[in-house]
């Protein structure tokens, strides 16, 4: 099911919810993030891991781990929403974006702007009254995409590998 069909200069991109046969494709963007590569191996003995992950995510409500394909149907970029309900803010519900990648070749476009307006609009529909996200100190440009779109860098975030 097509969530949103994006126009960029003649090409259509249609963000849909991820389906298994995605979950490589997927695995491959995190892979091409210099980054996050050792995080992200797109080794085959790792997919039973990854199909794992991605029916946990599926099977919640709270989730929704989003395709964005070409008219090939080949998968271009992706992001992860969860919904948060919480205490805090009078119990305000969170839209929190994770795992956000577009293929390098298309990015400058147009596209990524767009999934996040869709984004920040399915958190409203979704009731959330604000919509959070972390990056990587390093990852300056993305600093500014964001800070575009209208997010500010209000806190400091903090990671414990387990």
């Amino acid at each position: 099911m097509i969530l949103e069909t994006i126009v960029l200069s003649g090409k259509s991109f249609y963000l849909r919810r991820a389906v298994e046969a995605d979950v490589v494709p997927i695995v491959e963007l995190m892979a091409n993030d210099t980054i996050r590569q050792a995080e992200n191996s797109t080794a085959p003995e790792n997919h039973v891991s990854y199909l794992t992950a991605f029916q946990a995510i599926d099977a919640d409500p709270a989730q929704l781990l989003v395709a964005v394909v070409d008219d090939l149907e080949t998968v271009v970029a992706t992001m992860q929403l969860t919904v948060i309900p919480g205490l805090a803010r009078l119990g305000a519900t969170r839209l929190l974006v994770e795992a956000v990648r577009v293929d390098e070749r298309l990015r400058g476009n147009g596209l990524g702007s767009s999934m996040m307006e869709w984004a920040i609009a399915e958190g409203r529909h979704r009731g959330a009254a604000l919509v959070q996200l972390t990056s990587d100190k390093s990852r300056d440009a993305a600093h500014r995409f964001y800070e575009r779109l209208g997010f500010t860098a209000s806190h400091v975030g903090f990671k414990l590998i387990l």
